[in-house]
């Protein structure tokens, strides 16, 4: 039988269950990777676990996204990472080696491997022809642990690249595209596979702009067949041992499929405040809007040749007087590279402000705009408030749409700047792997170096029998991890300590959120659609559960979320009749008798509003072990249990 990349990569490394749409599987899993903002945790949990290896190929702990140090908490987080690291067999990327994705691309990703990180952007490596998944910190330890992933098996998107891009039109704009046509939930429960004879003109970091940006759709993850282009890659990064040939085969059937004709794309571009909020620049251009920020880099378009690209734009020229911009190359390799060849002069010569290779502005850590400020980024998320500036308006563009903008002062179409530079890859990459700690071959002799801010994993309780709890609060579609756990300079040196960080769930949505759900003691959130999209960030879980919030009734979720609801035993109800969602106010007291018994006997579930004598009906959709997970109090519970 005829198999697309997605069927055969799973295939291979499928553990148990059907691969059917929308049953329940559990792969294996080769890699994993963490970084700062979620790996404290993960590394809690594994230790948890009480296995003193990691059973991976390959696992990876990076610092990227916490780098500003303003107190201790951060450089002891830091230090805990690398003894942990050393301690239980996990290379350890330091503080200044570059944005984990960017460097997986570079250095470790493979074609035909499975890997999951504990951060929604793992799907880069889909670039590569690895299946590359985000996921939360509790599901990366127990991969770690040697246990097996669970998800459903996902349909498959066929994504058929027409043609070749034409010049000043960018990878960036294809995944605009592709979001401005399945939007910011399109994807959820899908794998979007590019076919076509568009992607033999794509490069690897081309690609892999792409898949990055994939998960702004909801997708499981996104994926590229390994060709040519990808020995290519491999062979300049001194990895050519590695490659591999996977492509779909001639006669392989799709779930869905979209064509997006390369050769008629134009740069497009995403308004505030969603990532498909997009339109064809052009669109704007005429409209002049003034911009007083540009921001090149993120783990979407920090690559080699898209640094080169904005250098050649910027060389001999200067950045409007209007315009702040900042540039976070996305690697040590991509920095040193530029500061070799003259490019970072030319970039600094126009007025640049160079940051380290890090996240940086993308979650908020530093460089937020002035006060309603218009900030081009190139970056892939533009929630509101994200950027630390609660009435700022994000865009987010291709590297060349921000060099026009940086250089010209308003939203512009890149064909305003003139002849297109062409931009080679180099003859080789710089490969310099010091920043990579290998683990101890001694690892009795290693001790793990702990900070007071990191405190003890919070472990919630087995579900009891019945639930009755007010609502705590109640929110509309589109719900963001943001919103729920903002991150940024304030609030990230706190994620190793749950009951400092649980002060700021959902602050920028109701500032008095933390101290009713404590006075609640337990509570319910109510939600609308896409619940939970964006960063896949298990404290958006951990602390509400912390809080005493044990249910979440709402139209949808997105998947990463959902399943870290369920790892921290949180019951993600679905209400069956949407009409419902009006029926019910914060503040309402929802009853639920007998609820283990409901649980298992069904799907539906059925909810009374006791403050106003209604009742209404919802679903769980777990699956028998999601049950148990959710019985026993959440995944590491269950696991210990299962050890027993």
């Amino acid at each position: 039988m005829a198999k697309n990349i997605v069927q055969k990569i799973i295939e291979a490394h499928l553990v148990s269950g059907e691969m059917v749409a929308g049953k329940e599987i559990a792969i294996r899993i080769d890699q994993t990777l963490t970084q700062d903002a979620t790996g404290t945790m993960a590394y809690l949990q594994f230790e948890a676990m009480g296995v003193p290896q990691v059973k991976t190929e390959l696992s990876v702990s990076y610092v990227d996204h916490n780098t500003l140090q303003s107190g201790f908490e951060n450089a002891d987080d830091h230090r805990f990472l690398q003894t942990v690291a050393s301690k239980h067999g996990i290379h350890f990327s330091r503080p200044g080696n570059g944005i984990c994705h960017q460097v997986h691309l570079e250095r470790f990703a493979v074609p035909g491997k499975t890997l999951l990180g504990s951060d929604s952007h793992t799907p880069t490596a889909g670039g590569m022809g690895s299946m590359a998944m985000g996921a939360g910190g509790l599901d990366i330890a127990v991969a770690m642990a040697g246990g097996a992933f669970y998800l459903n098996m996902p349909k498959v998107v066929k994504v058929e690249l027409k043609g070749s891009l034409k010049p000043w039109t960018a990878a960036k704009d294809i995944i605009l595209e592709v979001l401005r046509h399945l939007t910011v939930k399109g994807g959820v429960g899908r794998v979007i596979e590019y076919t076509g004879v568009g992607v033999a003109s794509l490069s690897v970091p081309e690609r892999a702009t792409i898949t990055n940006m994939g998960a702004e759709l909801g997708a499981t993850t996104s994926i590229f067949p390994s060709d040519e282009n990808t020995r290519v890659y491999l062979e300049l990064q001194g990895r050519g041992e590695v490659y591999a040939p996977l492509a779909a085969d001639a006669d392989a059937t799709y779930d869905e499929e979209l064509i997006i004709d390369l050769d008629t794309l134009e740069p497009n571009i995403a308004q505030p405040h969603s990532p498909d909020n997009v339109i064809a620049v052009k669109e704007l251009a005429s409209k002049r809007i003034p911009v007083q920020q540009v921001a090149v880099g993120s783990c979407t378009n920090s690559s080699y040749t898209d640094l080169m690209r904005l250098a050649s734009v910027l060389k001999g020229k200067t950045v409007h007087p209007n315009v702040s911009l900042v540039v976070s190359p996305g690697s040590k390799q991509v920095f040193e590279m530029i500061a070799r060849n003259g490019a970072l002069a030319d970039i600094l010569s126009a007025g640049a402000r160079l940051l380290e290779s890090a996240c940086g502005p993308c979650i908020g850590m530093g460089q937020a705009p002035s006060s309603g400020a218009v900030s081009v980024r190139s970056f892939n998320r533009n929630f509101e408030g994200r950027s630390g500036t609660a009435d700022a308006s994000v865009y987010l563009a291709s590297v060349e749409t921000c060099a026009a903008a940086a250089v010209l002062g308003y939203i512009a179409d890149p064909n305003e700047l003139g002849d297109f530079p062409v931009i080679e890859m180099p003859e080789k990459f710089l490969v310099d792997d010091r920043l990579v700690l290998a683990p101890s071959a001694t690892p009795a002799d290693v001790e793990v170096l702990r900070g007071p801010n990191i405190k003890p994993l919070p472990v919630n309780t087995d579900l009891a029998d019945s639930l009755t709890a007010p609502v705590s609060l109640k929110v509309g579609d589109n719900i963001t991890t943001d919103h729920i756990m903002p991150a940024g300079a304030k609030v990230l040196p706190l994620r190793s300590n749950i009951p400092a960080i649980s002060e700021h769930v959902y602050v920028r949505v109701d500032p008095q959120f933390p101290a009713r759900a404590k006075e609640m003691g337990k509570s319910v959130i109510v939600g609308g659609h896409n619940y939970g999209q964006g960063s896949s960030r298990e404290h958006a879980a951990l602390a509400p559960m912390y809080l005493g919030v044990k249910a979440v009734i709402v139209k949808s979720y997105a998947r990463i979320h959902r399943a870290n609801l369920i790892n921290f035993g949180l019951l993600p109800l679905t209400f069956v009749n949407e009409a419902d969602y009006d029926t019910v106010a914060q503040g309402d007291e929802i009853a639920v008798d007998n609820l283990t018994e409901q649980i298992q006997a069904g799907n539906e579930i059925t909810v009374k509003n006791v403050t106003k004598g209604t009742t209404f009906t919802v679903t769980h959709d777990l699956t028998g072990r999601q049950i148990d997970i959710i019985l026993a109090g959440g995944l590491l519970n269950y696991t210990k249990k299962q050890a027993i």
